[in-house]
């Protein structure tokens, strides 16, 4: 049988379809994903309506399903889930305790023991009938707030806290270092605690239950302690914490700027989600905070130089996460200034909020990382079945190291 020639030009062509249909596992920058995951947070905080919120949760729920690894911190998604849902049955909780306006046509779902107030607070309710409508604007308040803590959970889920420490800016290094060190502690527990209760089992005996915390309690404390020890030698190695000498005024500025960029950043995040405040308290004075920020971290970083080894590469899909993400908040933005009345509905009368089109298509265009965003690395997660590859042991059992 003849061989067939293929030529070189179209082959490259090929080739480079091929990779842009089934791309290679690769870890995709941890940046891409902050990014993404930030603008859908901006997004949200247009919004009170709850299918869109509600929307926005099943966005995040898919993305970091499809493109997660088995990395300890990768598994942290669900409990961001029970806490938000925790921040909506306290955010209920006090509106029906503290009440509200009672309208003359809500529907009272019950009463509780009011407690009298003096006249000087007459404003505060304690107490007494609770609506409906109260119940109802109340949750869809603590939705917009859970769906914010769920965007910053997706991050954590799907960003790689090692890999983001060696693109944060040289002023922030020795944070990030104990950011991420303390990010890594609870997963590390949880590995600590699992290798234990194995090696219990497979010696096959001890108490089991509440008896069986304090042989479990001793083993995981001294591995936290060994795991210590290791990270403090190897950050002295890497020679962690020397610094060369700087100015004092550099020092002044640098602070200055940082502290002023914090209070710009914290006014106009409140100026976005709190619409009664003028306009120029939200996104221009964001703006003003982040250039400080900027400014001050860039003065900041001048004494700091460190080289990457293999840094992380910046490419099309990473333009594509991050786009996905401030297109949707850019929509909302948009959406919230043009029309408000669909972002915000109103439970009084009682009625069945709508689904605007374009807000809602703004979300969903945030879910393009699940099908845009390279596949999770081989190393980390099997190709096809979403479960951890098996790892052959370093050495064999009961062969002292």
């Amino acid at each position: 049988m003849p061989a067939v020639v293929v030529p070189v030009d179209r082959l490259g062509r090929l080739l480079v379809m091929r990779r842009a249909l089934n791309p290679l596992p690769r870890a995709l920058h941890p940046m891409a994903w902050w990014v993404w995951a930030i603008g859908l947070g901006a997004a949200v905080s247009q919004t009170d309506n709850p299918l869109l919120l509600l929307v926005a949760l099943a966005v995040l729920a898919y993305v970091v399903t499809v493109r997660r690894t088995d990395a300890p911190w990768a598994r942290g998604l669900k409990y961001y889930f029970w806490l938000a849902l925790i921040v909506v049955l306290l955010r209920v909780i006090f509106r029906s305790v503290f009440g509200g306006a009672i309208g003359t046509n809500d529907h009272i779902l019950f009463h509780l023991p009011q407690v009298p107030l003096p006249h000087w607070a007459a404003d505060v309710q304690l107490g007494g009938p609770v609506s409906l409508e109260n119940a109802l604007s109340a949750a869809t308040d603590g939705m917009r707030l859970a769906v914010l803590l769920c965007c910053i959970g997706a991050a954590n889920a799907l960003a790689n806290p090692r890999r983001a420490l060696r693109v944060l800016p040289g002023a922030l290094y020795e944070l990030g270092v104990a950011v991420v060190v303390c990010m890594s502690v609870a997963p590390q527990l949880v590995e600590s605690i699992g290798r234990v209760r194995r090696a219990r089992r497979l010696r096959a005996g001890g108490a089991t239950g509440w008896r069986s915390l304090r042989a479990i309690a001793i083993p995981v404390v001294e591995d936290a302690f060994e795991r210590s020890l290791r990270l403090a030698a190897a950050m002295d190695a890497r020679g962690y914490g020397r610094r060369g000498e700087v100015p004092a005024r550099t020092r002044h500025v640098t602070t200055g700027c940082l502290l002023a960029g914090m209070a710009g950043l914290c006014a106009g995040t409140y100026g976005l989600l709190d619409r009664t405040t003028p306009a120029l308290l939200g996104f221009p004075t964001m703006l003003i905070g982040g250039t400080l920020c900027c400014i001050g971290l860039g003065i900041g970083g001048r004494r700091v130089t460190s080289t990457h080894y293999r840094p992380d590469p910046w490419r099309t899909p990473e333009w594509l996460v991050a786009g996905s993400g401030l297109l949707a908040a850019g929509a909302l933005i948009g959406a919230s200034m043009a029309d408000a009345g669909a972002l915000t509905p109103s439970f009084t009368p009682l009625s069945w909020p709508s689904l605007p089109l374009l807000p809602t298509v703004a979300i969903l265009v945030a879910a393009l990382p699940a099908f845009v965003a390279p596949p999770p690395p081989m190393e980390q997660r099997a190709v096809g079945t979403g479960a951890a590859r098996p790892r052959l042991p370093s050495r064999a059992p009961g062969v002292a190291a």
